[in-house]
C-alpha cells in the first residue's frame, strides 16, 4: 500500500469523524434542552428517567452519522464491509454506550432529588480525569460490535477495540472540557461555538488516533490480498 494511499485514508477517516462528531455528537446534545423544557414541572424521578430514555435514545441520530461517515470513508479500503453492517455494529456500540455512560448519572440525580441534597461537582482536573476513564471504557463498547463486523474479512482485527479505548480516551474529556467552557456566562453563540469546536476537535482527535489503527489493517490486508 502506498504512502499516499495510506495518507488518504488516513485524512479521510480523521475529516470524516470530524464532521460526523460535529453534527451527529452536536444534534444529539441539541435534543436534550427542549426534552428538559417540556418536562419541567414533572415529579424529579420522572423527569430524570424520562431524560435518560431521551438521552440514549438521541444516540442513534449520532450512530447514524458518524456511521455512514466511517463507512464512506474507509469503503474504498475495506469493500467487504456493507454500508448497513457497519451501520448496524456502530448503533449497537452507540446505544450501549449511552446506556452505560449516562446510567449512572441519571441515578445520582434521582438519589438527589429524593433526598434534597445537592452532591457537589468535583474540580475540573478530576472531572477530566474521570472522563478519560469513561472515554476508555465508551471506546471499548463502541467498537465491540464493529470488531464483530470487521473480524470475518480482516487480519488483525482486534486490534480495533484498544484502538478505540485509546482513541476516546484522549478525545472524551475534550467533549467534556467543551461542556464546562460553554457554560461560563458567556453569550449564547459564543457557548454554541465553543462547543461545536470542542465536538469537532474530539472527533478529530479520535479519528486521528483510531485511524492510524485502521490505515495498519488496510496495509496488512492489501499485502494479504496482493
Amino acid at each position: 500500500m502506498a504512502r499516499t494511499d495510506r495518507q488518504r485514508l488516513w485524512l479521510r477517516w480523521v475529516a470524516a469523524n470530524a464532521l460526523g462528531e460535529l453534527v451527529g455528537l452536536g444534534a444529539t446534545f441539541a435534543v436534550i434542552p427542549p426534552a428538559f423544557l417540556w418536562l419541567e414541572g414533572q415529579p424529579g424521578g420522572v423527569t430524570a428517567f424520562i431524560l435518560f430514555i431521551v438521552a440514549v435514545a438521541s444516540g442513534a441520530i449520532e450512530a447514524t452519522i458518524v456511521g455512514l461517515a466511517q463507512w464512506w470513508a474507509m469503503h474504498p479500503w475495506f469493500p467487504t464491509i456493507a454500508r448497513r453492517t457497519w451501520w448496524l455494529a456502530t448503533l449497537a456500540g452507540a446505544l450501549l454506550a449511552y446506556i452505560l455512560g449516562y446510567l449512572p448519572s441519571t441515578l445520582m440525580n434521582m438519589g438527589e432529588q429524593a433526598t434534597n441534597t445537592a452532591v457537589s461537582e468535583p474540580p475540573q482536573a478530576v472531572v477530566l480525569l474521570l472522563a478519560a476513564g469513561l472515554g476508555a471504557v465508551a471506546g471499548a463498547v463502541l467498537s465491540f460490535a464493529q470488531w464483530l463486523a470487521m473480524r470475518r474479512t480482516i487480519a488483525r482485527a482486534g486490534w480495533w477495540i484498544p484502538a478505540n479505548m485509546l482513541a476516546w480516551l484522549a478525545g472524551m474529556p475534550v467533549i467534556f472540557w467543551g461542556i464546562d467552557a460553554a457554560q461560563q456566562g458567556q453569550p449564547i453563540i459564543q457557548s454554541i461555538l465553543l462547543f461545536a469546536t470542542s465536538l469537532l476537535l474530539a472527533g478529530a482527535v479520535v479519528g486521528a488516533i483510531h485511524g492510524l489503527f485502521l490505515v495498519m489493517l488496510a496495509s496488512e490486508n492489501r499485502a494479504a490480498t496482493a
